[in-house]
C-alpha cells in the first residue's frame, strides 16, 4: 500500500445537449454538472450518490476524501483507473435542501442513458442512496445487501459502503476492502 498516491482522474464531459439540464432544478444551486470520471470505456462502473468537491476554495483541482478512499481501496484490490468509471445518481452536487425523491427519480434517467451507452460488465453501487436509487427500492440498505452479486437492471451489481462512511468510521475499512476484493474477483472471472 505504500506506493499508493491519489490522483485526479480525468473528468468525462456531459453530453452537449445535457450540459445545461435544468429538469431537476439542481442547476439553480450553482454547482456544475459532473457526468463522470475515470475511464469512460471502463468495464466497471461505480455509482455514487452525487459528485463531491472538485476544487479547493481557491479553485484549484483537488482529490476529495471520497475519491482518495475510493482510489485507495481500488489500488488495494488490484484495480486501476483503466478498469473504473465513476458516475453519480445526481449529476450536480446539492448545496442546500431539495426534493430528494423527485430529483433522484429525474436524474436516474441520465444514469440509464449512461448504462445503455457504456454497457459496463459490472456495477459497484456505493452507499444507501445509490443502492436505493439503482435497485429502485427505497428500503434497500448496504448493510443487508453487501457481500453478494445481484442482477439489477440487466447488470451484475455489487454493493458497498460509501467511501465517506468508511472515512468517518475506520472500522468499516476491512469490510470495504472485502467488497472491493469481491468486485475484483468477479471482474477477473468475467475475463477468463
Amino acid at each position: 500500500m505504500s506506493d499508493f498516491c491519489p490522483v485526479l482522474w480525468p473528468e468525462e464531459p456531459a453530453p452537449a445537449g445535457l450540459l445545461h439540464c435544468s429538469e431537476c432544478g439542481l442547476d439553480k444551486q450553482g454547482s456544475r454538472m459532473i457526468w463522470g470520471e475515470g475511464n469512460p470505456k471502463a468495464p466497471i462502473m461505480i455509482i455514487l450518490d452525487n459528485p463531491g468537491a472538485r476544487e479547493d476554495r481557491g479553485g484549484s483541482p483537488m482529490v476529495c476524501g471520497t475519491r482518495q478512499t475510493l482510489q485507495k481501496a481500488a489500488h488495494h484490490a488490484g484495480l486501476t483507473m483503466e478498469d473504473l468509471y465513476v458516475t453519480f445518481i445526481l449529476k450536480r452536487k446539492p448545496v442546500r435542501a431539495y426534493d430528494k425523491e423527485r430529483v433522484r427519480h429525474i436524474c436516474m434517467g441520465h444514469l440509464k442513458q449512461q448504462l445503455k451507452e457504456k454497457q459496463p460488465k459490472l456495477i459497484f453501487c456505493l452507499g444507501n442512496v445509490s443502492v436505493q436509487s439503482f435497485f429502485e427500492n427505497p428500503e434497500a440498505e448496504v448493510k443487508s445487501l453487501r457481500g453478494n452479486v445481484y442482477e439489477v437492471q440487466g447488470f451484475p451489481t455489487i454493493v458497498g459502503y460509501h467511501p465517506l462512511a468508511v472515512r468517518r468510521r475506520p472500522n468499516l475499512w476491512p469490510i470495504f476492502t472485502e467488497d472491493w476484493t469481491l468486485l475484483a474477483d468477479n471482474y477477473k472471472k468475467l475475463n477468463q
